[in-house]
C-alpha cells in the first residue's frame, strides 16, 4: 500500500474514534442532566401560597347545597408524629387540586396535623412539630406527607385526598 493510503484509513479510523468518544461524553452528560432532572423533580418544594383574602363569615342557616361530607364508615390508621422537614414517604405526584385557607392564629400554634383519607374511608393522619414563624405557606408540605403517607400506605390508591387538616 502506498503510504497516502496508510493515512487515509489511518485518519479515518482516529476520526472516528473520537467521534465515538465525544457522543459517549455528550450520552453520559445528557443521563447525568436527566439524572439530577429526576432527583430536582423529587423533593422539589410547593411553589408559595398567596396571602388568603379578608375572611367573610358565610350567612346563617343551612347550606344550600346540603351536606359537604357524607356519613360513612372510617378506620383511623395510627398517627404518625415526625419534625418538620422530615419526610419519611416517597414523593407522590398527586394530581393538583385546590388547596384550603387556614385562617388560624399563626403564631400561637405548636403542632399541626393533617389526615387524608383513600376510597376506602381509611384515614392517615400526620402531625408535625411547627416552629415560631410556621404559616400558610408551610402548609402544603403537610398536606403532601399526608397524601404521600395514604398513597403508600393503602397500596398505591390514587384516590387520596385531603380530609382535614387541624392545629394545637
Amino acid at each position: 500500500m502506498k503510504l497516502g493510503t496508510v493515512l487515509a484509513v489511518s485518519l479515518t479510523a482516529v476520526c472516528v474514534q473520537l467521534g465515538s468518544v465525544a457522543r459517549a461524553d455528550e450520552h453520559r452528560e445528557r443521563r447525568e442532566e436527566e439524572h439530577r432532572e429526576m432527583r430536582r423533580e423529587e423533593h422539589r418544594t410547593p411553589p408559595p401560597r398567596p396571602e388568603p383574602p379578608r375572611y367573610q363569615p358565610h350567612p346563617r342557616g343551612i347550606h344550600p347545597r346540603g351536606a359537604t361530607v357524607h356519613p360513612h364508615a372510617v378506620r383511623v390508621m395510627n398517627p404518625h408524629i415526625a419534625k418538620y422537614g422530615v419526610h419519611p414517604w416517597h414523593h407522590w405526584a398527586h394530581p393538583e387540586f385546590v388547596r384550603p385557607i387556614y385562617y388560624w392564629d399563626w403564631g400561637h400554634i405548636r403542632q399541626v396535623t393533617c389526615v387524608a383519607e383513600d376510597s376506602y374511608g381509611d384515614q392517615y393522619p400526620v402531625t408535625e412539630e411547627t416552629f415560631k414563624g410556621f404559616g400558610l405557606i408551610h402548609m402544603s408540605q403537610v398536606e403532601d406527607d399526608a397524601l404521600d403517607r395514604c398513597y403508600e400506605e393503602s397500596g398505591s390508591d390514587a384516590s387520596c385526598f385531603i380530609a382535614t387538616c387541624s392545629h394545637f
